[in-house]
């Protein structure tokens, strides 16, 4: 039946349904261990013969309840939910990829992932390739190689806020027989459904929009179960673990075996484990999610329309304008709105972007985005102050460039704090 509910019902009743007299709530289990009456039943469980809780490193109640209620949202078959967004994408390529092998992402990421990407990655034998989102599907594959094991890209690049072609990237990712791996973080699945665009696997900073109040760091991966691994790319899969006895993750799980060889080989080993408190409180997020993402939208898109005719603004980019370029892909695959971030370049330059975000008052001055709150940035005085201002160019971050993270206070109290900022300025 929970399958079949709307987005809205998954978020509130999704993952955890108490039987009599059990919490209405799912709990907090702060334990890291578990008791077992057996010899026998502990065997059973670390062959992976049981699906019951062997230590928190690897899996507990609470983080359960959350996986399965973000991999419902998503449309997933499971989920394993990680300490960080950046735990989440380098477990989401490691599990796939081992040294000598390579990765064709869009280059249009956020700043943590493209560091990970462009430096630690091939620290471990990784390579990646990068490559310009709009350019043609031809273009796109002429980067693959012989071991090229899959294909990364946001939905919403972070912070350009280009929206993917999915049709492109999706038909081009099975063309080449390998993975696509979606960051969905700033939609979530409330905004879009990346499963449903052709992706196989999605990954998210819990730490934005789905916890949504700036307490918890965190991240998921999500499998959608469909991709077949068995056509020989992925021995890892298919063939014999023997730190299981011999295990096959194909043969053994089926459409679980992404997820499953992630949590019990790659958590296992490297424990990018969340704390329950954390996923207790990812789980409470996502029950307001839909809520909020919904504010968020249409509260930033208020915002960019009024920047728009500012006399004190020189540009806007917010890809729910119907003058951005990616507007037409937001009409396809966000039609219930294009998230909570814009940027906009603002006259006067650096020195008036500093003055600007000083200035706001309901808006803080905070290095976060997807917090209820909203939020401002001058990123060439802050954030990239340690790159030259050409380098600061290249990486898309102007002199004049404010980004905003818009939260669900009044549209009316932001656009005040907003205006009497731009004067200030």
């Amino acid at each position: 039946m929970s399958d079949n509910w709307k987005i809205e019902t998954q978020a509130v009743q999704g993952g955890y349904q108490p039987k009599a007299t059990e919490p209405r709530i799912p709990t907090i289990c702060q334990s890291t261990t578990y008791k077992y009456d057996s010899a026998d039943h502990v065997a059973k469980l670390f062959d992976l013969d049981l699906p019951d809780h062997m230590y928190t490193r690897i899996s507990n109640p609470t983080t359960d309840e959350f996986e399965k209620k973000i991999a419902m949202m998503e449309g997933g078959v499971a989920a394993l939910a990680t300490s960080s967004g950046q735990a989440a994408s380098a477990l989401a390529i490691l599990n796939i990829c081992s040294a000598g092998q390579h990765v064709v992402s869009a280059g249009t990421l956020y700043g943590g992932t493209y560091s990970l990407f462009a430096n630690t990655l091939p620290k471990l034998g990784v390579e990646v390739t990068f490559v310009d989102p709009e350019a043609s599907a031809e273009e796109i594959k002429s980067h693959f190689r012989e071991n090229t094991r899959c294909v990364f890209a946001e939905t919403i690049g972070n912070p350009g806020l280009n929206v993917l072609d999915f049709e492109k990237f999706s038909a081009v990712a099975r063309q080449m027989g390998v993975p696509l791996i979606i960051d969905n973080t700033f939609p979530t699945p409330v905004l879009c459904r990346p499963f449903e665009h052709g992706a196989d696997i999605v990954i998210h900073s819990t730490t934005k929009y789905i916890d949504g109040h700036a307490t918890s760091v965190g991240g998921v991966i999500i499998d959608g179960g469909r991709f077949d691994w068995t056509g020989g790319k992925f021995p890892e899969l298919t063939e014999p673990d023997t730190s299981y006895h011999g295990l096959r993750y194909t043969e053994k799980f089926g459409p679980l075996a992404y997820i499953i060889k992630a949590r019990v080989q790659y958590m296992r080993d490297l424990g990018t484990t969340p704390a329950p408190m954390n996923t207790f409180l990812f789980n409470h997020g996502l029950t307001t999610l839909p809520l909020r993402m919904d504010r968020h939208s249409t509260n930033t898109l208020a915002l960019a329309r009024y920047l728009e005719k500012h006399p004190k603004v020189s540009w806007v980019n917010y890809p729910g304008l119907e003058s951005h370029p990616s507007y037409p892909r937001v009409q396809k695959y966000l039609p219930k709105g294009a998230s909570g971030v814009l940027t906009f370049g603002i006259k006067g330059g650096r020195e008036a972007g500093i003055k600007f975000m000083e200035a706001t008052k309901v808006i803080a001055l905070v290095v976060h985005v997807g917090d209820a709150r909203s939020c401002v940035l001058h990123p060439a005085s802050t954030t990239h102050r340690q790159l030259t201002e050409e380098q600061q160019i290249a990486s898309g971050v102007t002199p004049d460039l404010i980004r905003l993270s818009v939260g669900i206070e009044h549209i009316d109290d932001l656009i005040a704090d907003v205006e009497q900022a731009l004067q200030a300025s």
